[in-house]
C-alpha cells in the first residue's frame, strides 16, 4: 500500500497546477461526503436506540460536566 500511496503522490505532484487544484477540490469533496454520511449514520443509530429506551434521559448542565470531564481525561 505504501508504494502504491508513493506512486499517487509522484504522479499528482507531475501534474500541472491547475490539475493539483481540481483534484485538491475534488478530495475535499469526497471527504466531506463521507463525514456527512457518517454524522446521518450516527444520528439515526442515535434515534433508533433513543427510539427503542436504550440512551438514558440527561439535562443540558449533565451532559455538558460529563464533556467537560471527558476533555480532562485526556
Amino acid at each position: 500500500m505504501t508504494l502504491a500511496f508513493e506512486q499517487i503522490v509522484d504522479t499528482v505532484m507531475q501534474l500541472p497546477p491547475e490539475q493539483q487544484d481540481i483534484l485538491a477540490d475534488l478530495l475535499k469533496g469526497w471527504r466531506i461526503e463521507a463525514r456527512r454520511r457518517e454524522i446521518a449514520r450516527d444520528a439515526n443509530d442515535s434515534l433508533n436506540a433513543y427510539r427503542a429506551g436504550k440512551l438514558k434521559v440527561k439535562s443540558a448542565s449533565a451532559i455538558i460536566n460529563q464533556l467537560h470531564e471527558s476533555a480532562e481525561d485526556k
